[in-house]
């Protein structure tokens, strides 16, 4: 798999707590530099970030992050101030209490909400699976798809671990044909990331990838250095 092909499909992230504009205007640079799918940052950044990078890359950034206990209007209205300050794509985590009580029809309505407050942006639904069971995130495979939401996103990187290869094998075996698959937290190489992308994840949410080309002096898909 070319490196090209794997920059592509990342969302070059950086939703540290203490992140600064000088971060995000690097993280910014370095999405655009390696032709980066999205940059992903923090709600407060996203104005300033949308003027800063104009058209050059889509601008990602989260809602009812990290924990997902937010109500679905503070949710709604978070997503439409992201909306209305530039925002191309939108990653809301869900409410882990309403799926371990077995409220599905209120996961079901909630994300329909947030669907409709994106306003035609993509929306990346985080399930945190790695406080989950097997059998719920099945459940959150066929909600999401219920929901009409754009994509399935296995972590947000605040909890106790990140993405494992069975989560996206078992996600592609149940979401729906029009819902795609983000993988996000432990992507640690890029062999990890050609093992994500040739499960089926679509997008990466990542930073240590474009860390390592950097590192390694990697070259691009015509040979000349970043």
């Amino acid at each position: 798999m070319e490196l090209f092909e794997i920059l592509s499909r990342v969302d070059h992230t950086y939703l540290k707590q203490d992140s600064t504009w000088e971060d995000i205007m690097r993280t910014a640079d370095e999405g655009v530099l390696f032709s980066c799918a999205s940059i992903c940052i923090p709600p407060a950044y996203v104005a300033k970030a949308k003027d800063y990078v104009g058209e050059k890359i889509k601008v990602c950034t989260v809602t009812g992050f990290p924990n997902g206990y937010s109500t679905a209007k503070v949710k709604c209205f978070e997503t439409e101030e992201a909306i209305k300050h530039g925002a191309d794509e939108i990653d809301t985590v869900i409410n882990i209490g309403d799926l371990k009580s077995k409220n599905y029809t209120k996961i079901v309505s909630d994300l329909k909400s947030i669907k409709e407050a994106c306003q035609g942006r993509v929306l990346k639904v985080i399930i945190e699976t790695c406080l989950l069971t097997k059998e719920e995130k099945i459940k959150m495979c066929h909600i999401v798809t219920e929901a009409g939401a754009d994509f399935i996103k296995t972590s947000t990187g605040f909890s106790t671990s990140g993405a494992t290869r069975d989560d996206i094998i078992l996600f592609k075996e149940n979401v729906g044909k029009n819902v795609k698959i983000k993988a996000a937290g432990g992507i640690k190489t890029l062999d990890d990331a050609r093992d994500f992308i040739e499960l089926g994840a679509d997008r990466l949410g990542t930073s240590r990838i474009i860390q390592i080309i950097k590192k390694d002096g990697l070259k691009n898909e015509d040979n000349s250095s970043y």
